[in-house]
């Protein structure tokens, strides 16, 4: 009898174990479920809440969605903010599931995609704001130049586009922690060899070029008094 009670002991533990676990993992379940159906009310109102402030109009404007179709994508910028809304939620009941299972590596690495997903929202944000604010920068640009009469104003107005648009990436890429000082060197880099080879190119064979540009953009008027004095002497 005793042999047999020896025998039934680790039984007897898995089942308390068990016992002890199972309590655990419906409240587990709850959270995951309760969270799921949360994420999708969150999602849904929040990207009635940006419709509802104009933020797809911004968006659109900006350019941001005419590029997420031209790559295939089905949705708009407002969808996507929507999408990371409703997968923040989920992880952090996924998160909260784990961490009251006792299951801390997975919490750990759970934690950190969490956190990721705030950075990433910001950084859709400053590509949202700030690509509209580089083609209005642009479209400024080119009303300008064409007010005052200067020739190729739409080039002036995508070179002044583009280059916010440079800096609005590089914000975006240091905030989701993409490259860091790597990219910013290198931007630097390439840009300090942009403008010395349009130096160098000034200085050695471009002036012709740059004369001619210059005449083109910012035409010489003669004036009218002193022609007859030169035609007469």
């Amino acid at each position: 009898m005793e042999n047999f009670s020896i025998y039934l002991e680790p039984a007897r533990a898995f089942l308390v174990q068990i016992g002890s676990f199972l309590p655990r993992l419906l409240i587990a379940l709850v959270v995951v479920i309760g969270g799921w159906l949360l994420a999708k009310v969150a999602r849904f109102a929040f990207t009635k809440a940006l419709r509802a402030i104009n933020f797809n109009v911004l968006t659109e404007r900006a350019g941001l969605d005419g590029f997420l179709r031209q790559g295939g994508m089905a949705g708009d910028t407002t969808s996507i903010f929507g999408l990371l809304l409703y997968w923040l939620v989920v992880l952090t009941a996924v998160l909260i599931a784990f961490n009251g299972l006792g299951l801390t590596y997975i919490t750990d690495l759970l934690g950190r995609v969490v956190w990721f997903v705030p950075n990433v929202f910001v950084a859709l944000l400053v590509l949202a704001f700030g690509s509209y604010f580089a083609r209005f920068v642009g479209d400024t640009v080119v009303t300008y130049c064409r007010n005052i009469k200067l020739q190729d104003a739409a080039l002036l107005g995508k070179l002044a586009q583009y280059a916010i648009m440079v800096f609005v990436v590089l914000i975006a890429l240091d905030q989701i922690k993409v490259g860091g000082d790597i990219v910013r060197q290198s931007f630097l880099v390439i840009l300090t060899g942009i403008v010395f080879a349009l130096a160098l190119a000034f200085g050695l064979g471009g002036r012709d070029w740059a004369a001619d540009r210059i005449q083109h953009w910012w035409p010489r008027v003669k004036n009218e008094k002193d022609a007859p004095d030169h035609e007469t002497k």
